[in-house]
């Protein structure tokens, strides 16, 4: 949905990105499903390769984690536990595609994560976007010190730039989330 300012005259109204419209994009449906997987396994892939072929650019392909984590969490909202699979078939790609190193050093990182977000989303029986928001608080630091920590690229301003943007990433999701569950409460 887009939002009006309904007080310009009628050809000349300006269009704004609505919370509405980026909350709609959060709703699972089948079309954007497959995009969401396509984009995550891409992301996955192309980051592993951009640290392979550029390394000396480590600040800006850790900024592009951010992205990677939000994907991965759409993936897993609409494929549960299912879509390991994806992130299997991301880990096999970037080993073809990559630096083997970076591919061990990422599918390392990814299982670490992936087994404290498996236990966040067991155990708690919080909503979606609290959970969502606790297994990122406690992997992202993991998954950030495991990874540059085995590619040899631990310095102070990749490891904050790349918690910074998954951070970000993550509340940003939260926040939509959250937005939607009051707003789906106040229309009940």
């Amino acid at each position: 949905m887009l939002a009006k300012n309904q007080r310009a005259p009628r050809g000349t109204r300006i269009y704004a990105l609505s919370l509405t419209f980026f909350a709609s994009k959060l709703a699972p449906t089948v079309n954007d499903s497959m995009l969401f997987l396509i984009a995550y396994i891409g992301s996955v892939v192309l980051i592993n390769y951009a640290f392979s072929t550029a390394p000396h650019l480590d600040i800006i392909w850790s900024a592009w984690g951010g992205l990677v984590f939000i994907l991965r969490d759409m993936v897993q909202i609409r494929f549960g536990h299912g879509a390991i699979v994806a992130m299997l078939a991301a880990l096999v790609l970037s080993y073809v595609t990559s630096d083997p190193s970076i591919a061990l050093a990422s599918a390392t990182a990814f299982a670490v994560s992936e087994c404290i977000d498996w236990l966040v989303f067991s155990i708690t029986k919080r909503p979606l976007h609290d959970r969502l928001w606790i297994s990122s608080a406690l992997s992202i630091p993991l998954d950030t010190f495991i990874f540059f920590g085995m590619i040899d690229a631990f310095t102070p301003a990749v490891i904050l730039t790349a918690m910074a943007s998954k951070f970000a990433g993550v509340t940003a999701v939260w926040l939509i989330m959250a937005w939607r569950l009051r707003k789906q409460a106040v229309a009940s």
